[in-house]
């Protein structure tokens, strides 16, 4: 048996489908699987021992010439099934030209034809694992006999790259017995990221009753931004704040936030990547984002997310979910932190 997986976005997305792996290996543990992303995610996958090999599409593949090419390469695997949970035009022609016997994706009219099995989006979640668990699972169902309910994305660290992370905080003056927390100062857009004042209030607030130490995920070029909340922060809370200390790379970070006891902040692939790291989280929802849809293993304890349709559900009942999305950062700016600040505040308390 021979599978390939397409999961062509961002890395939040990419990791959640690596559950599928996991589930195809405990029943064709001789199988032979592969997954097809896009290069920049590949870092979540690293060491991954349920995917075999890791295609990569870019931004070149996407022209006539390359792309042409890149199906001929697909064709030659021969693989028996393909999975394209990306479900988009390009996916399903790399599905059909694959000439898999079976070719799983999500129902939408204009690729079906390019598939043998289609499965609604609209699902109903039967556990806490939430829907986009359980719909990616149910994609199993032409291959599987046996499909689990729930699957935990996973990261794989070395122990070099945890003892090393190690070694950068403490070089860096962070104290081991202290709380530290990994804060997700951006989100993917501007529009899916919290106000920079309401994020500074939020920090100072942990700051005035712990002794918690500060990491900010942020790349380089974003230095300007995490500087922005940095400086919102009041004196005392900048102390605790270790701003030299990031990862470089989308590996380092993720070794750094092993260590953390906690996640706080915007909701995307930071949060993704730290409940696959088993490290506790609290995420903050975009306006625009459906909560119900990308909130995984929420269980009131150590994986929590608040949205503002929590405290307004009314304003949902104003606007369309396209008119949400146009109004997100006007919605932000009502989405202030009093409203959750207990449920912080609860959230830290057993890592003090």
């Amino acid at each position: 048996m021979k599978i390939l997986v397409i999961q062509q976005k961002m890395i939040g997305d990419v990791l959640t489908s690596s559950i599928l792996f996991e589930a195809l290996r405990n029943e064709y543990p001789n199988a032979e699987l592969h997954y097809l992303v896009y290069a920049h995610t590949t870092p979540v996958l690293e060491h991954n021992p349920f995917i075999d090999k890791i295609l990569h599409f870019d931004e070149n593949t996407k022209k006539a010439i390359q792309f042409t090419s890149f199906l001929k390469e697909v064709k030659k695997e021969k693989y028996d099934a393909v999975i394209d949970v990306y479900a988009m035009l390009g996916s399903a022609i790399t599905s059909k030209y694959s000439r898999a016997s079976i070719r799983v994706s999500f129902k939408k009219w204009y690729t079906k034809p390019f598939h043998t099995h289609h499965f609604s989006r609209n699902i109903t979640s039967q556990t806490n694992a939430g829907p986009a668990i359980e719909k990616r699972l149910r994609m199993l169902e032409p291959i599987l006999k046996n499909i689990p309910k729930e699957i935990k994305p996973k990261i794989y660290l070395t122990e070099k790259e945890r003892s090393n992370a190690k070694e950068s905080l403490a070089s860096a003056g962070i104290v081991d017995r202290k709380l530290l927390l990994m804060i997700s100062v951006l989100g993917s857009t501007d529009s899916k990221t919290f106000p920079f004042k309401y994020l500074a209030e939020i920090l100072d607030l942990i700051a005035a009753k712990t002794d918690a130490q500060f990491l900010f995920n942020y790349i380089p070029k974003q230095k300007e931004d995490a500087l922005k909340v940095y400086e919102l922060c009041n004196a005392h809370t900048q102390k605790s704040i270790f701003l030299k200390s990031f990862g470089h790379d989308l590996r380092e970070f993720l070794a750094l936030t092993s260590h953390c006891d906690a996640l706080i902040g915007n909701e995307g692939g930071a949060v993704n990547m730290a409940k696959a790291l088993n490290v506790p989280t609290f995420a903050i929802f975009s306006p625009g984002v459906p909560k119900e849809n990308w909130s995984m293993y929420e269980n009131g304890t150590t994986n929590i997310s608040v949205h503002i349709k929590d405290y307004h559900p009314e304003l949902f009942d104003k606007y369309s979910a396209k008119e949400v999305k146009q109004k997100s950062k006007e919605l932000y700016n009502l989405f202030q932190p009093s409203y959750f600040e207990k449920k912080l505040l609860n959230f830290i308390t057993p890592y003090q």
